[in-house]
């Protein structure tokens, strides 16, 4: 967070503390919540009073599509990118309206196959849901060629930009979709903990007779906060060069494989190592002074474990890199891969089938349903498969967080 962020977000948690939550609420009231407003709505390129907080990007997503009046008649589209927190609410969604819920295929590059959706798009499909850049890869997807497609349709269009919005311009009018979340924290370098919906009065109006679930507030001094954090944000895009930069050290890095599908990439960058876990890449990376992530195939998961991947390490640049940065992370990864003693591994086994998306009968599995598969890999090259690679029956992890699932690989 930049330092005004961070002043902020320290100044209101103190407050709120000493002198309780009324005359937090009171500024909020009076001054905050019309400024975000404002704020939001010039970030999205969307009317003002059109954005909701909520506590986050996933919480919005569920509280607003879960409980769209769909029916057994209906089709929900999503795509081989959409996150894991997102498809459980789809899931959701289709087991309470016993509606279908189909992938759209990807073409041979990983671009979505746009004639595809231009080809099949029709009156009974209810829903699509599209990310515009997936947590597990750098893709940006097409939303705006998607939102052209949908846009003689009756379908709402759902659109999740958590890892877009503040690293690129996002504008919703452009997009056209009905409903468009995002995370005030990641590229907008805001708190966590609250993150903002906005929707169309088309969707507004939808959603109307069956109501929607009370929204829960996010803590207010993190509103403040977001406050501070749009007041600082800039438009300026991550440096072309950076991100050429960062590319370009992974690929000379020996025995790392970039994961980056299509053809238009972001500012982030996910690879993986043939011999070297991505945990230790990260730990070790980290013990240097360099900060990457380690993502998880199944918080992607009906595109990553299709590839064989099960961890990944994920790096990106922000507004605030420079080339000194791209130069200390080449260092640094240079040194690891030659230091660190690659673990004994057992081959990858060749993992099960699903239907292929896109389909006239195919729809998507249950997550349950993938655990602990084993079977022969599909040769398609235009639809990921949705079942973890080597990985055996997981074993729930008693302490920490509810629905964490702990997978013991091979």
């Amino acid at each position: 967070m930049p330092a005004a962020v961070r002043a902020t977000l320290t100044e209101w948690t103190r407050h709120d503390d000493r002198y309780g939550p009324y005359e937090l609420e009171e500024h909020l009231d009076d001054v905050v919540l019309d400024e975000i407003d404002e704020r939001l709505a010039a970030l999205l390129g969307t009317p003002a009073g059109d954005t909701t907080l909520f506590t986050g990007a996933a919480d919005a997503y569920a509280t607003l599509l879960g409980r769209l009046p769909l029916g057994p008649g209906d089709r929900i589209w999503t795509t081989p990118y959409e996150g894991a927190a997102n498809l459980s609410t789809l899931y959701a969604l289709r087991d309470r309206t016993r509606c279908a819920l189909d992938v759209v295929p990807l073409r041979p590059d990983g671009d979505l196959d746009l004639e595809w959706m231009a080809t099949h798009i029709d009156d009974d499909v209810a829903l699509v849901s599209v990310t515009y850049v997936p947590a597990g890869c750098g893709i940006v997807n097409p939303v705006e060629d998607v939102g052209r497609i949908l846009a003689a349709h009756r379908c709402v269009y759902a659109v999740d930009a958590s890892y877009a919005v503040g690293q690129f311009p996002v504008d919703a009018a452009r997009i056209g979709c009905d409903l468009l979340t995002g995370d005030g924290w990641r590229f907008l370098r805001g708190p966590q903990s609250v993150g903002f919906a906005s929707t169309s009065p088309g969707f507004r109006k939808l959603l109307a007779p069956a109501g929607v679930d009370p929204v829960v507030p996010p803590p207010g001094a993190a509103v403040v906060a977001l406050n501070t954090a749009l007041a600082e944000h800039t438009e300026a895009l991550p440096d072309d060069d950076l991100v050429a930069g960062l590319r370009a050290t992974i690929e000379e890095a020996p025995g790392t494989e970039l994961i980056a599908p299509g053809r238009i990439q972001s500012g982030i960058l996910t690879f993986r190592h043939d011999e070297l876990p991505a945990a230790l890449v990260r730990r070790q990376l980290a013990a240097r002074g360099v900060v990457v992530w380690k993502t998880v195939a199944q918080e992607t998961p009906l595109y990553l474990p299709g590839l064989g991947v099960t961890t990944a390490v994920r790096a990106s640049v922000h507004h605030d890199n420079s080339p000194q940065d791209i130069t200390r992370f080449g260092d640094a990864l240079r040194e690891v891969l030659k230091h660190e003693r690659p673990r004994h591994q057992a081959p990858v086994p060749a993992h099960a089938p699903v239907p292929e998306p896109g389909s006239a009968h195919s729809t998507v599995t249950d997550l349950a349903q993938w655990r602990g598969r084993r079977g022969t890999k599909s040769g398609t090259d235009t639809a990921p498969e949705a079942a973890a690679a080597g990985l055996r029956r997981p074993r729930q992890q008693r302490d920490g967080r509810p629905n964490l699932t702990l997978y013991r690989t091979r």
